[in-house]
């Protein structure tokens, strides 16, 4: 089931102005019961889905850039 950023804007931007302005609209998928614990979680918080998944990024991201690519040694 897809998660939709609705976003559009495609002038290239710096990284500061990226995070705040950049309104591109991307089609993510997921597991059913893992939207369902985003959604959950984005009441919670009385935020938007989009908002969580973000913040879900910003947390894993090192540890996800740590992961050897499947072209990489140990991948």
């Amino acid at each position: 089931m897809p998660l939709n950023q609705a976003m559009a804007d495609n002038e290239p931007k710096s990284s500061a102005d990226i995070s705040k302005s950049d309104k591109r609209k991307q089609s993510l998928y997921f597991p059913e019961t893992m939207l369902d614990e985003i959604q959950k979680e984005a009441q919670r918080l009385q935020r938007s889905m989009s908002w969580v998944v973000q913040r879900a990024w910003k947390h894993a991201r090192k540890e996800i850039k740590g992961i050897p690519g499947s072209n990489e040694p140990g991948g």
